[in-house]
């Protein structure tokens, strides 16, 4: 028979609402009363029932992590960096993928939703903001991560793309790079900051480029390396071609790279090369990835305190509120071209 909250009570002559204090943590239960109970539910091997704890307090304590590729190591990072997080406040994180089709992140809200998790957090791939505006009429409280919809106040954790975009663009012109071209990303915030940023420090810098040194992804189907492979093929076809290239991403950048490489091309000498995400394989490729690092492990622990404060809160709900991380450039092999030969007089 299942040991319950009552029989621990009894056992050490407490009320049951001591029990559940000490199982929440809560500040107003003595040391010496918290050992004692701790000890006996670990002699016991108790196990709270979430059903009935969620019937007793109105929260499950399970929060819904909606992402676009757990194959990505950026999302993965932010996983990790929620769960660590969520652990330690007796939190159980649900993952989920949207693989980066709208009508599927759709389902798996819904499916999230229906197991009543206190809060989602999402980085989304949907068109609109329609999906979270009905979120909010059903009072479920909501995160977006990495990506977000203008018009919406709603909570936001991620970094500044367009500082993103002129970072990985000045890196370039720092590296003496003149034609830079940019593989670009899907219809979102996140790619869209890039590309206004890349366009900005070219302007500032009086850099004229043609719009054909801006590639779209050729499907969002394609995973990005392949997306990356296939755009800098059509760029090593211009004339001239670029002799630098900000990627969207990593993983494009990546694709990037073997395309450059297949080519018989050298990087950075003939082409310097640049992504964003600073995944843990930058640093061990061939031709190791200069990247901008977002700090994805500290978005997922910004956005994990940002998700509890809304759930713990008092009424009224928290004001909705963006959170920035500051992006920083990670210089490597792919964007250090030797100095110009200095000429004689």
């Amino acid at each position: 028979m299942a040991v319950r909250m009552k029989d621990i009570a009894r056992d050490l002559g407490v009320s049951v609402v001591t029990v559940s204090k000490v199982l929440r943590n809560h500040s107003d239960i003595g040391p010496e009363t918290r050992e004692r109970v701790l000890k006996r539910i670990k002699e016991l091997n108790y196990r709270p029932n979430p059903a009935a704890r969620a019937l007793v307090t109105g929260r499950t304590r399970m929060i819904g992590l909606i992402v676009p590729d757990l194959v990505h190591p950026f999302f993965a990072e932010v996983a990790k960096g929620l769960s660590r997080v969520l652990r330690k406040r007796d939190y159980t994180l649900m993952i989920s993928s949207s693989e980066e089709d709208p009508a599927l992140e759709q389902y798996e809200i819904d499916q999230l939703l229906a197991r009543r998790v206190d809060i989602l957090i999402v980085a989304s791939t949907q068109p609109t903001d329609e999906a979270f505006r009905r979120i909010e009429e059903q009072g479920t409280p909501y995160v977006l991560i990495d990506r977000r919809f203008a018009g919406l106040a709603a909570h936001f954790v991620g970094v500044d793309d367009e500082r993103v975009g002129e970072l990985a663009t000045q890196h370039l012109i720092d590296a003496g790079c003149r034609r830079i071209a940019h593989i670009r990303g899907p219809e979102v915030s996140t790619a869209l900051g890039r590309l206004a940023g890349y366009r900005r420090v070219l302007s500032r810098r009086g850099l004229t480029m043609p719009p054909v040194y801006v590639v779209s992804p050729r499907s969002s189907d394609d995973a990005g390396d392949v997306s990356g492979h296939a755009a800098m093929k059509v760029l090593l076809e211009l004339s001239p071609r670029p002799d630098g290239v900000f990627c969207y991403n990593d993983p494009a950048a990546v694709g990037a790279l073997t395309a450059i490489l297949e080519a018989g091309l050298r990087v950075p000498e003939d082409i310097a090369l640049i992504g964003c995400g600073n995944v843990h394989y930058s640093g061990l490729l061939r031709v190791p990835l200069s990247s901008v690092d977002q700090d994805s492990a500290g978005i997922g622990e910004r956005a994990a305190k940002l998700a509890l404060s809304v759930v713990e809160a008092k009424s009224p709900p928290v004001r909705s509120k963006t959170v920035l991380l500051a992006p920083t450039v990670v210089a490597r092999e792919s964007t250090r071209r030797p100095p110009p030969p200095k000429t004689s007089r």
